[in-house]
């Protein structure tokens, strides 16, 4: 008798992500069928999100959705850590719940329910995290992979639930990671990125201390053109990290540095002290030692307490630093955090109208940097091609996948290559150019 056939819903980060291919290459290692098309597949997997109040909406949405359509859903993921018992008195359809250090259980999970099982499978505090031995299909455009160095998080932001939804940080074994980098360069891989919750203190709970620098050269002996770095905390891009950074020419000089904030009485409420009064500074100094680096940020807007005088503040350290890249998230209060229940909430209006405005700030300044871009010659990673028009679309070392913008490129390239593109045109979030020949 023929296995039954797995579609997933992936929802949420590039860390769910890697979670979601573990889990298909799990099924399909075993023998079940991979279906694209939910509506055709026997069971679906919903990968949920619970970061913040709009993922979990989308989940919801995506759970109903599929409830409504009589599908057998086995919810997995940070919502089904959050959330479990509530999942399976609502949602009847739901065959299963998987926790966020169970996924690797998810064949077991859907014998069980084949059977008839309901079946409840989550971890209290999640310790697990996959390495190169488990198999990995992989969903992303051929040419792109995300590596997870490592898994939770050892901070305790006021703001944020992962912690309790991730466990400790766990760190892997450099070897490991190099192992599985290898791997995807034998697949054909381009570009890397290498994703945790705060990548700049990969290591510590393994060696003591951060071994990022010596992670960084390691992957350089990899045969990968492009190596990224995603979550590095500035304060852990020690001058160690920014040499290795500079002596491996396949470490992206792009720097992705989570903030949340610019103001000391914030970033304090926000339980991150050791990144007050050091902004400035650091960010300074990385200009000047990684001169070519992009920069990317993200703010929280609205934390509870946050003033008009905290938000001109915040709007002046924008204009000041001028980052390549900015996004900004309205503050979400999670149930379990310290946040949750703070005093002086700001409306949601205001909240609002302050990620608006921060948002418009920032038009200008990546409207500038893209500008500074014309006449030049530069990689492009060609990624999709448009079937109507033939023009081609990818993605330069200064754009991250899904989270920056993209170069559309006019001229003849093979998919998955990186090839020279000459800039010809670029607004504020995009750049245009054509194929250089030789």
């Amino acid at each position: 008798m023929p296995k039954p056939t797995i579609a997933i819903s992936h929802l949420g980060c590039d860390k769910n992500r890697v979670d979601t291919e573990h889990m298909l290459g799990l099924l399909a290692q075993a023998g079940y069928g991979i279906d694209n098309d939910e509506a055709q597949a026997d069971y679906v997997i919903v990968n949920t999100c619970s970061f913040i109040q709009s993922a979990r909406e989308e989940s919801v949405r995506t759970l109903v959705e599929l409830a409504e359509a009589d599908k057998k859903i086995v919810i997995t993921g940070c919502m089904a850590q959050h959330f479990q018992e509530q999942l399976l008195d609502e949602i009847p359809e739901a065959v299963a719940v998987v926790g966020t250090g169970d996924y690797q259980h998810i064949v077991e999970v859907i014998a069980k329910a084949e059977a008839g099982e309901r079946v409840k499978l989550i971890t209290p505090y999640p310790t697990y995290i996959a390495d190169e031995t488990i198999p990995r299909y992989r969903t992303t455009p051929e040419p792109i992979a995300y590596l997870r160095i490592a898994e939770g998080c050892d901070y305790r932001c006021a703001f944020c639930i992962i912690p309790h939804l991730r466990g400790d940080q766990r760190s892997r074994p450099i070897e490991s990671i190099v192992a599985e980098a290898e791997q995807l360069a034998s697949q054909g891989v381009q570009e890397i990125s290498l994703v945790s919750q705060i990548t700049t203190n990969y290591g510590r709970d393994l060696y003591g201390k951060p071994h990022l620098a010596e992670l960084l050269r390691a992957l350089g002996q990899v045969d990968i053109p492009w190596i990224r770095m995603h979550y590095a905390y500035p304060t852990g891009l020690t001058p160690n990290v920014l040499e290795a950074m500079q002596e491996t020419p396949n470490i992206l000089p792009y720097l992705d540095l989570p903030l949340q904030h610019s103001h000391p009485e914030i970033l304090r409420a926000m339980n991150r002290p050791w990144q007050a009064n050091v902004n400035d500074r650091v960010i300074e100094h990385l200009k000047v030692a990684l001169p070519q680096a992009t920069m990317r940020t993200t703010f929280i807007v609205g934390f509870p307490g946050e003033t008009e005088a905290h938000f001109e503040h915040l709007c002046q350290f924008v204009q000041h630093h001028e980052f390549d890249h900015l996004g900004v998230f309205t503050f979400s209060a999670e149930e379990g955090t310290a946040a949750f229940d703070l005093p002086t909430q700001v409306l949601p209006e205001v909240m609002e109208q302050r990620r608006h405005e921060l948002m418009v700030l920032q038009q200008p300044i990546s409207y500038a940097h893209n500008q500074a871009q014309l006449g030049t010659i530069t990689d492009v990673l060609i990624e999709q091609e448009n079937p109507e028009t033939g023009e081609l679309i990818g993605r330069s070392t200064r754009f991250a996948a899904d989270v920056d913008g993209v170069v559309y490129v006019k001229g003849a390239a093979r998919l998955g290559t990186i090839v020279p593109v000459e800039i010809t045109a670029a607004d504020t979030y995009d750049l245009f150019g054509r194929v250089v020949t030789p």
